[in-house]
């Protein structure tokens, strides 16, 4: 029987960097997969959705580049080429995780790993031992409890489409149904939005929803709110999507981006004292520890920060707690910037003004639409909001938000300002780069009234 010093079930972003971490120290650890190196952000994630988004964007090129003097003839778009190209380079990525794990002398077990009791895990018909069992398995899209569910597809197929369809219907509001409703609309789909909500991305600062939600209807994109689906039939023209108000809609594809559930199916958890959350999360405390001895879990499955950075250092954190001979730590899950590559990309870090007026009593806003120099030309009519949120006693800044174009890149330099503490005074202080959008965040002087 194999023993390890560590078992990490789930060869994702996170049960990577912890089993190799751990490897480092002197560790004798192994991974178990069943589906793919990198997990869900590496092959049907961030990692592809990113390069569908750029493959989308390029079809507006040559129309806005005319005034600036470029003629081009009318582009062709090959699905195919490349579906197949994303392959590639997944496969290279997956390559590399592989010789990652294998030059950290990591173990890697490809099967479905079941936790059989505190430090005993089965995989492939071997019963192995553990001092310790990490388990890293992210998340699992899911579908709505509604007739005809079965008949759409999830982000897990979406990449992998034989064909790109002409007419399609995104279920959700989140930021993947508004990044896939992006890709589509971009590639030239007759493509439909929707969201049981009245605004889309729930959760974000109401001002960026609010243009969001108008920027995306702009571009073409049929922004559908306030309804659902209730029931999905197929039939010889496609899919027949009935809606809560009571009228219906065919289409050739349905998209469900409704919400991801973390994936804890078939682990075997019965077989110990590991507590679930009512959606299915891993309950852990403060250093990853679960309800049963030994038996940690961070990543998606916890259901914290759903993100890929988040699980990467959740992960250097678990082997600084258990194999570095530190004091244990918790996790500093404050102020996490994040973005969402939809057509034009919203970018955070920091509260809300809605969070920041519950938590404060005196706040300042500092607010700016604008059209971007780009747009003046091109004949686009995209607009592009800024936003600060001020503790107006201490001028210390609690957010930054910005809708926009390259929006993820400038604010990931704000989040790093942000996390050292900057004010108001100080940003008022810096000189702007000029001209260019980013601009904006060190020029708003006055704020808005409220």
């Amino acid at each position: 029987m194999s023993h390890f010093d560590l078992f990490v079930i789930g060869a994702g972003s996170g049960g990577v960097r912890a089993a190799r971490m751990a490897a480092a120290q002197g560790v004798k650890v192994a991974v178990a997969e069943s589906r793919y190196l990198g997990g869900t952000c590496v092959n049907v994630g961030c990692v592809p959705k990113k390069l569908f988004v750029y493959a989308s964007e390029f079809v507006a090129a040559p129309e806005a580049s005319k005034n600036f003097g470029w003629d081009f003839e009318v582009p062709q778009f090959n699905w195919q080429r490349l579906r197949e190209n994303k392959n590639t380079e997944i496969a290279r990525l997956n390559g590399i995780y592989q010789r990652l794990l294998d030059n950290s002398e990591v173990t890697t077990f490809d099967g479905a790993a079941k936790i059989e009791g505190p430090g005993k895990v089965s995989i492939n018909g071997e019963v192995i031992t553990a001092d310790k069992i990490l388990i890293a398995t992210g998340g699992w899209p899911s579908k709505p409890d509604i007739e005809g569910a079965e008949q759409g597809i999830t982000s897990n197929e979406f990449f992998f489409l034989e064909e790109l369809p002409k007419k399609v219907l995104v279920v959700g509001g989140g930021y993947i149904a508004v990044e896939f409703a992006g890709i589509l609309n971009g590639l030239g789909v007759d493509t439909k939005l929707s969201y049981r909500g009245d605004k889309l991305i729930r959760g974000f600062d109401e001002d960026v929803r609010s243009h969001l939600t108008t920027e995306v209807a702009k571009s073409g994109i049929d922004v559908d709110l306030g309804r659902s689906p209730q029931k999905i039939t197929k039939t010889e023209d496609g899919y027949v999507v009935e809606f809560s108000t009571g009228d219906a809609l065919t289409v050739d594809l349905v998209v469900f981006a409704t919400g991801r559930s973390p994936l804890t199916d078939q682990l075997g958890l019965e077989n110990t004292n590991v507590q679930l959350a009512e959606n299915g999360a891993i309950k852990v405390n403060e250093y990853f520890e679960t309800s049963e001895a030994g038996i940690f879990a961070l990543g998606d499955v916890i259901d914290r920060v759903q993100l890929t950075p988040v699980a990467l250092h959740e992960a250097m954190q678990f082997v600084a707690n258990e194999f570095k001979g530190l004091p244990k730590k918790g996790m500093d899950y404050d102020l996490i910037a994040s973005a969402v590559f939809s057509q034009p990309n919203v970018a955070t870090v920091g509260i809300t003004e809605q969070q920041a007026n519950e938590r404060f009593s005196n706040i300042d806003i500092y607010l700016s639409e604008f059209r971007a120099l780009k747009e003046t030309i091109s004949g686009g009519d995209a607009r592009t909001l800024m936003k600060i949120i001020v503790d107006k006693d201490s001028d210390k800044v609690l957010g930054m938000h910005m809708v926009g174009e390259h929006a993820g890149e400038i604010i990931q330099g704000f989040a790093a300002a942000m996390k050292m503490g900057i004010t108001k005074t100080v940003l008022d202080s810096t000189v702007g780069i000029h001209p260019t959008s980013a601009e904006e965040f060190v020029t708003m002087r006055e704020p808005v009234s409220r």
